[in-house]
């Protein structure tokens, strides 16, 4: 009779046990980690608790850290200072094969000279498990591919490949499965194919998840917690829908998603709702959405939360209203249209409008005013610069 395939405690290749990881893994802790290279900080005094059995993204940018972290929990390299604990046990000084971890790479590294089954159950059997044969073929119903047992490697698409990486990954009954930009190679059809498997076998084995990756659709559609790393450092950390709504610097505000970030003064401090000046105009944010409340602030508001008012067109109830302004692009993307519009003073704000009607509502060159509800606004420490965060033309952020 099969072993269950997520059991009570992980063994390493040698067969010695690591900690105890219950069928929903176990807590993953970084205390005050840092990492030098060459008197560079690629990680610098990083500390964060991962709850055990939860789906985590390391999101940030290419030379952002993340990579250097996930690495450090695996093993592969030693934290210049701080200490890494799995399970409550510290893990800084144990060596990679002997850490319960495992890792799913982008380039799955699967062996071409065995079958599906066999790759699946390598690690087993290299662990001498009393059913190794029994368990991969668990490892592979729960992603799905059982009827591809017999086949190698080459005979598979990427897709599929990528699976059985994860059930090899899996079927060791790791506490903590590192997945580094396992999505990476695939089309972008295929990748949200992945993303809500990805999810679903979280959920079904119950394991702590640990992602790293620089695409944030692939964090916010995945992840319970995102930490979005800037530098070496956590920016912020938090769910997508606080993150995305909620961003507490100018970095997070464009890097996870869009926005668009205007620069004003406050001049009326209310207990509930600011009052503040931005090129001439009363704009008014909510104090709980509010970082800074006084002298310099950024006054953010994502693209989707404009909307388009035709010169004469009633301001909806509770919106704070800028322009006239004039539209200088527009890209139909299907379920939505974008827009460009140059608001004098102000610069040029992105709209993003939802093609309820099937088609752009607003024409190049039009004279438009934005509208956007008080509850959706924002407010950044003034002392930031508006461009962090935004990714220029060579994919880097600014």
């Amino acid at each position: 009779m099969a072993q269950p395939l997520v059991a009570g405690a992980h063994a390493d290749a040698a067969g010695r046990a690591g900690p105890a990881a219950s069928g929903s893994g176990a807590d993953l802790v970084l205390e005050r980690v840092t990492k030098d290279f060459g008197g560079v900080a690629a990680v610098d005094d990083l500390s964060l608790t991962v709850p055990a059995g939860s789906f985590f993204a390391l999101l940030g940018p290419s030379g952002c850290g993340k990579t250097t972290t996930l690495r450090m929990v695996a093993g592969l390299e030693r934290p210049t200072a701080g200490r890494i604990l799995i399970g409550g046990e510290d893990v800084t000084a144990t060596r990679a094969h002997q850490r319960p971890v495992n890792t799913v790479f982008q380039s799955y590294a699967l062996f071409p000279h065995l079958t599906v089954l066999e790759n699946v159950a390598f690690g087993l059997r290299r662990r001498r498990d009393a059913d190794p044969a029994g368990r991969a073929r668990q490892a592979l119903e729960l992603v799905e591919l059982p009827h591809l047992a017999d086949r190698r490697p080459s005979q598979l698409s990427g897709g599929q490949q990528q699976r059985v990486a994860l059930a090899r990954a899996v079927v060791n009954n790791p506490a903590v499965l590192l997945l580094d930009e396992p999505l990476g190679a695939l089309d972008l059809k295929l990748r949200r194919q992945m993303q809500v498997e990805l999810k679903r076998i979280q959920t079904e084995v119950g394991l702590t998840f640990v992602h790293v990756t620089h695409d944030q659709e692939e964090a916010m559609t995945m992840a319970d917690t995102v930490a979005v790393m800037n530098a070496g450092r956590i920016e912020q950390l938090g769910s997508p829908a606080e993150l995305y709504e909620m961003p507490r610097t100018a970095f997070v505000a464009n890097f996870l998603g869009q926005s668009n970030l205007l620069r004003g003064t406050v001049v009326e401090a209310g207990d509930v709702v600011l009052g503040v000046d931005v090129g001439g105009v009363r704009v008014r944010v909510p104090v709980e959405r509010a970082v800074s409340t006084s002298g310099e602030v950024l006054v953010g508001v994502r693209p989707e939360k404009l909307h388009l008012l035709r010169p004469g067109e009633p301001v909806p109830d509770d919106c704070n209203v800028v322009g006239p302004g004039r539209v200088t692009d527009v890209s139909f993307s299907g379920v939505s249209t974008q827009y460009q519009v140059l608001v004098p003073g102000l610069g040029t704000l992105g709209v993003f409008v939802q093609n309820l009607l099937g088609g752009a509502a607003v024409a190049l060159g039009d004279e438009v005013s934005l509208a956007c509800a008080v509850r959706h606004t924002f407010a950044l420490d003034g002392a930031q610069d508006v461009a962090s965060g935004v990714v220029d033309l060579d994919g880097e952020p600014a």
